[in-house]
């Protein structure tokens, strides 16, 4: 394939638990571009995925499966790294050229929900070291740095994060995609039980309790945020700037 289905694909990538689907909830309702729920995650998690009525089983075939499916219209897709891609990684012309979104929260409040969800998480699953190799991949085969939002700042102020994001993908502005019906989607049944909190909900919505002491008083847990924040850091410092922090 050559460079136009890319300029076609928008991706966001995100470590697990950063609000990633509440995202892809907002752009599933916009109505206007096609939809893809984590092909490369669920490709690694259960061995194939359907992507456009295509079946792959393989990076490539995803990757291929995609720009197919953006021969007939703009694509927009989301994915969390607690995978590493190499693929992806290695696929100059898809990090060159298509529309990459970076999304990010602080490692603390990922882990514990990750943890909540999953007590046997593992240290690579968190996923901020895949991210920021793949925000840097992206960032040397462009030729501009890839747009990068905090998850606490955009549920701070949706519609800045909305309107950075529109901009960045050459998206009309939509406001009324900020709200949209509670219930879970077809797309995210595979791994519905990831997805409770954004299929009760109707837009953006601060969540208290979701993150506590568990992280800093457990000492395994303790070193995946030693290990993450770094990594976190470093694209935190590249974010783009919504809101000032209280």
């Amino acid at each position: 394939m050559g460079a136009e289905p890319d300029q076609r694909l928008i991706a966001l990538w995100s470590a697990p638990r950063c609000r990633s689907t509440a995202f892809y909830r907002m752009v599933a309702e916009r109505g206007d571009l096609r939809v893809v729920h984590e092909p490369f995650s669920y490709r690694a998690e259960f061995g194939t995925v359907e992507v456009g009525g295509r079946s792959a089983r393989t990076e490539p075939e995803v990757l291929a499966a995609l720009r197919a499916l953006a021969t007939g219209g703009r694509v927009f897709f989301k994915d969390t790294t607690d995978e590493r891609y190499p693929a992806v990684l290695a696929d100059r012309a898809f990090l060159a050229t298509a529309t990459h979104v970076f999304l990010i929260r602080h490692p603390a409040r990922t882990i514990a929900s990750y943890h909540a969800v999953n007590p046997e998480v593992t240290l690579d699953q968190i996923g901020f070291g895949h991210l920021r190799e793949l925000h840097d991949a992206v960032a040397a085969a462009g030729d501009r740095p890839p747009l990068v939002i905090d998850a606490d700042e955009m549920v701070a102020d949706p519609a800045a994060a909305s309107e950075l994001f529109c901009a960045r993908a050459g998206l009309p502005s939509r406001p009324d995609a900020l709200s949209w019906s509670a219930g879970h989607r077809a797309d995210w049944a595979p791994t519905e039980r990831w997805h409770a909190g954004v299929a009760s909900s109707t837009g953006f919505h601060r969540r208290d309790g979701d993150y506590g002491d568990v992280v800093r008083t457990d000492a395994r847990l303790r070193a995946y945020l030693d290990h993450h924040e770094p990594h976190y850091r470093a694209l935190y410092e590249r974010r783009a700037r919504l809101v000032r922090r209280r």
